[in-house]
């Protein structure tokens, strides 16, 4: 199974982000408007991502916490006029739904994405990937160590919840705030 290193934060400039990445020679692989589909998962994540660049369903098992996290990823690639979201909904029931706008850039194993996601705002992700046990997890960590040094990461912006998580949370405040 694939293994990632990544990091989630706030983004507080996302042209200077973008600015960096170009700089230092990573790739934009263009500008995606993505809906993540999350279903109720006995264990791990299991989301249906769609949009114009990636569509794929992905599985993955990963700690909750700030800085660097290892995950366990599975993927698989979907055809844009699948049924299998409506399937899994219809099985497991839908946890939420995201919508975002990501930039991604990749540079070697490392891809970066410039998130604007709905109701929550911009965020930027690094992701360090091993698909086939090749580099350490050490490597992995020194390569998003680095990221985090090159983009600027405030270590006050990192994230540890999902998109999902992090949407729930603000629906349950205003729903709080709307009934006091």
């Amino acid at each position: 199974m694939p293994t990632n290193i990544e990091i989630k934060a706030y983004c507080e400039n996302k042209e200077k982000i973008r600015k960096i990445l170009l700089s230092i020679g990573a790739g934009c692989n263009g500008t995606d408007h993505q809906t993540d589909t999350y279903f109720h998962s006995k264990s791990g994540i299991l989301k249906f991502k769609e949009g114009s660049i990636e569509n794929m369903l992905i599985h993955y098992i990963r700690e909750d916490k700030k800085g660097s996290t290892e995950s366990q990823v599975h993927l698989y690639p979907t055809n844009p006029d699948s049924t299998l979201k409506e399937i899994l909904a219809k099985t497991l029931g839908t946890r939420s739904v995201v919508e975002k706008t990501r930039e991604i850039y990749t540079k070697d194993n490392v891809t970066c994405h410039i998130d604007t996601v709905k109701g929550l705002g911009d965020f930027v992700e690094i992701i360090a990937k091993d698909n086939d046990g090749s580099i350490s997890i050490d490597k992995l960590q020194e390569q998003c160590n680095q990221y985090i040094k090159t983009l600027e990461i405030n270590a006050k912006h990192l994230i540890s919840e999902s998109y999902s998580d992090l949407l729930q949370q603000n629906n349950l405040f205003s729903q709080i705030l709307v009934d006091e």
